[in-house]
């Protein structure tokens, strides 16, 4: 693990310990991919991480002078799939962005983070490819902006320097001649790393005559393509169901799919035609933003408190230093456990063993806690990110005596088998109740997508839910 944890308070930080350290130090914000990574010495050599999350402003979208949507390296994948800007403005980039991984996960994962990871599965690398995005890359040496057609120069490989930092990304606004869309096919329906995935950008005339179109692959290669060939062929026509027919048949054509665990390259290739074939077709019935709903569940209190970004850190911080923090409505400090991630501190720091470890992957949610108002997997945080933060376990729900709403159904409705994934749906189901008081059916399935129980106990779970909203109306109705 690390040795050394630095909360950055600017940019200018960041840059002159990167410029010093070189490859020996990484910059950290969501820390799913980097965190199991080091964990599993997939990256080794690293020593020192710099937390940006406290550095104002980073968590920015908003529209430029120059025509561009630009995205700070802060802003999570919920906050792209929540964004009224990114929905209008750059909707395949929306929906790549509410297919990744769980709420949990969303609430933490970049978009900067997934581009830099450079895994050819990841989902948001062919919207953004396809909407032709731009990357700016600053180190104490100055700045320059990549293309991102160019970033990539092999397998898990970018063109970024050991001293450079993402700071932007950005794309042209789409205008309203412009339709898009993206299909992601999984082995199952929630966090799952996609097996094929396709974004699509058409830019129309004369109301249905193409006058450019961008068709990119991921999962496909060891690098994002574009469908030439099928980008090509649409050029200038029509868009009719018959050249969406030819042309998914021609980008499944001048595909090179690879086997992996996930898929053989044969089934790759026929998948690369159908999802070809679904993005141009949702565009054609109207039928692009189906997948993404309106109002999306993210998993964070509407109302947040103070985020840890606006009290300050620690600066650097060594593996016997004092961890202060909020939680369950109390401060704690406690020396030490700098070098773990959250769940083991809150378990053997802290003693707190109602979060459970499932897969210490990010796949189970049994550790999800609320980390500064928002549901997170704590076996992929770094505990000094709890440094005046405000966290809450499955211990700090019940409140004066009386446990929480969820707590009292999850009982009546005995909605618990084995209970060891129990914790992580309780804390999931409590933060719905949070963001949105009458949740609908599917509102409950989005939420949990993030637990996993072995037991399959799943309709009882969902219907003290049900019962847990029902509790809380109850409860807060005037008498």
């Amino acid at each position: 693990m690390w040795h050394e944890y630095i909360n950055a308070t600017t940019i200018e930080q960041v840059l002159d310990v990167l410029a010093e350290r070189g490859p020996r130090a990484r910059i950290i914000a969501g820390g799913t991919d980097l965190i199991l990574e080091i964990e599993n010495r997939v990256r080794t050599g690293i020593d020192t991480l710099i937390d940006i999350t406290r550095i104002p402003d980073l968590n920015r979208i908003w529209l430029g002078d120059d025509g561009m949507v630009h995205l700070g390296p802060q802003v999570t994948h919920n906050d792209c799939a929540a964004s009224p800007l990114v929905r209008a403005r750059g909707l395949p980039l929306a929906l790549a962005s509410w297919e990744v991984g769980a709420p949990q996960i969303r609430n933490r994962s970049t978009v900067a983070g997934n581009l830099i990871t450079a895994s050819p599965a990841n989902d948001t690398i062919p919207p953004l490819m396809a909407l032709e995005a731009r990357v700016t890359l600053r180190s104490a040496r100055g700045e320059r902006v990549v293309p991102l057609s160019e970033f990539y120069p092999g397998f898990r490989q970018t063109v970024m320097q050991p001293d450079e930092m993402l700071v932007d990304i950005a794309f042209p606004a789409m205008q309203a001649n412009q339709r898009g869309a993206f299909v992601k096919l999984g082995l199952r329906r929630a966090q799952a790393i996609s097996v094929v995935n396709a974004a699509v950008v058409l830019t129309l005339a004369d109301g249905d005559r193409i006058e450019r179109a961008a068709i990119t692959l991921g999962a496909v290669t060891p690098v994002i393509t574009h469908a030439g060939e099928a980008e090509a062929f649409l050029t200038g026509k029509r868009l009719t169901a018959e050249n969406i027919e030819q042309a998914a048949r021609l980008a499944q054509e001048s595909a090179r799919p690879i086997d992996d665990v996930r898929a053989s390259a044969a089934y790759r290739l026929e998948m690369v035609r159908v999802c070809t074939l679904r993005g141009l077709r949702a565009i054609l019935n109207g039928e692009e933003r189906a997948a993404l709903p309106e109002n999306p569940i993210l998993l964070r209190d509407p109302d947040p408190r103070p985020a840890a970004a606006t009290r300050p850190g620690q600066g650097a911080v060594s593996r016997s230093s004092t961890i202060t923090a909020r939680v369950n409505g109390e401060q704690v400090s406690v020396a030490g456990g700098q070098h773990k991630t959250l769940l083991r501190w809150l378990r053997e720091d802290l003693g707190l063993i109602g979060t459970k470890e499932g897969c210490a992957e990010g796949e189970c949610g049994a550790c999800t806690v609320f980390l500064d108002g928002q549901a997170v997997m704590s076996c992929l945080v770094p505990a000094p990110r709890a440094q005046g933060a405000d966290i809450v376990t499955i211990e700090g729900l019940a409140q004066d005596g009386k446990l929480h709403p969820v707590q009292r159904a999850f009982i009546e409705d005995g909605a618990v088998q084995c209970g060891y994934c129990t914790p992580g749906f309780v804390m999931s189901a409590a933060m719905l109740l949070e963001e949105r008081a009458q949740p609908s059916f599917t509102d409950l399935q989005h939420a949990i997508t993030g637990n996993l129980c072995r037991c399959t106990g799943y309709y009882k779970i969902l219907q003290a839910m049900q019962s847990a909203a029902s509790l809380r109306t109850n409860a807060q109705a005037p008498v």
